[in-house]
C-alpha cells in the first residue's frame, strides 16, 4: 500500500495563502498547454534522464530506444510480456497500471471519495446516463507520475464517442482531494462502452496538474479486450469505470481497503472481479 506523502512544493500551494494565489494560475488549462508543448519538444530531452532516477523507472522494462521529448518517456509504451492481459472472458480486468478504490453507489449515488462527496451526475453532467448506475459499483484508479500512463480497455465491444469536459486541472494527490472536489472540477473525458460480458461501462479519464493531454485513440469504434484505449501526458491522472448493478462482483479486499482509507495498488490487465448477471 501507497504511504502517502506530500512534496514541499505541493504542500505550499494546497495549505499555505500565498501558495493558493499561486495555485489559481498553475491549474488553468491554458498553463498546462503551453507546459505540455515544451515537455513534447526537443528543449525537454534534458529533464528525462533525472525524472527516470528520482522516479525509480527500470527503463529495460520499455521500449526506450529513441525519446525525442520528455513526453516520449513519460508515455513510454511497456513491453508487452510485463503487462499480460486475463483473457478469460468472465474476468473484470484493470484497465491501468494504479492505486485502486472502490465503492458501492448508493441510492443517491453519493460517492464519499478522499474527503469530498460526488454523485455520478456530477462526474458525467449527464443525469440520464448516471441514473443507468444506480446501485452499481465506482472504480476509482490513481496514477502517480511514476506509473505506466497508458491505458486499455477492460473487455470487448464497441464504444460510443469520447465526450470531453472542461474543467481546472489540479493534483489528484491527497493534498488536493481532501481540499477541492478535484474530480467534479479537474478536465475529463468519459465514454460509454458497450462490453460483451459487462454490460454498459462508463469509463472516465481525470487530467490533473500540468498534464498536457488526454489522449483517446478512438471514437466511435470497435475494441478488444486488452487494447490500448489512450493515454495521459505529463502529471499524475485518474481513470474512473462505473459498473451497472450485478454486472461484476469486485474482490472484496478492495472495498475493505478504501473502507480503511487504503489505496490498493493494481496492475493493467490483471483480475479485479468475476462477470455476475449481465
Amino acid at each position: 500500500m501507497e504511504k502517502k506523502k506530500e512534496t514541499k512544493s505541493l504542500r505550499f500551494l494546497y495549505n499555505t495563502w500565498f501558495g493558493r494565489i499561486i495555485l489559481r494560475l498553475l491549474i488553468a488549462r491554458w498553463v498546462s498547454k503551453l507546459c505540455g508543448l515544451y515537455l513534447s519538444s526537443r528543449l525537454s530531452k534534458g529533464r528525462i534522464k533525472k525524472f527516470v532516477k528520482k522516479n525509480n523507472i527500470d527503463l529495460n522494462e520499455y521500449y526506450s530506444d529513441d525519446f525525442k521529448c520528455f513526453n516520449d518517456c513519460f508515455c513510454r509504451r511497456i513491453k508487452e510480456e510485463l503487462r499480460p492481459i486475463d483473457t478469460d472472458p468472465s474476468h473484470l480486468i484493470a484497465p491501468c497500471d494504479g492505486l485502486l478504490s472502490a465503492y458501492k453507489i448508493n441510492e443517491d449515488t453519493v460517492l464519499p471519495i478522499k474527503g469530498s462527496s460526488y454523485t455520478i451526475a456530477q462526474l458525467l453532467k449527464n443525469e440520464e446516463l448516471a441514473q443507468r448506475y444506480q446501485n452499481g459499483t465506482c472504480l476509482v484508479f490513481r496514477l502517480c507520475v511514476n506509473h505506466y500512463h497508458r491505458y486499455a480497455y477492460i473487455d470487448s465491444g464497441t464504444k460510443n464517442k469520447n465526450v470531453f469536459i472542461k474543467g481546472k486541472l489540479h493534483t489528484v494527490r491527497p493534498i488536493a482531494l481532501n481540499r477541492y472536489p478535484v474530480f467534479v472540477q479537474n478536465c475529463r473525458e468519459y465514454t460509454v462502452l458497450q462490453t460483451e460480458n459487462f454490460g454498459a461501462v462508463t469509463q472516465i479519464e481525470v487530467g490533473a496538474l500540468l498534464v498536457g493531454k488526454i489522449k483517446n485513440n478512438h471514437e466511435e469504434a470497435a475494441f478488444k479486450r486488452g487494447e490500448e484505449k489512450g493515454m495521459f501526458l505529463y502529471g499524475g491522472s485518474t481513470v474512473v469505470v462505473l459498473l451497472e448493478k450485478d454486472s461484476a462482483e469486485i474482490n472484496e479486499e478492495y472495498f475493505e481497503a478504501t473502507n480503511q482509507e487504503i489505496e490498493t495498488p493494481v496492475k493493467m490487465g490483471e483480475c479485479i472481479g468475476i462477470k455476475t448477471n449481465i
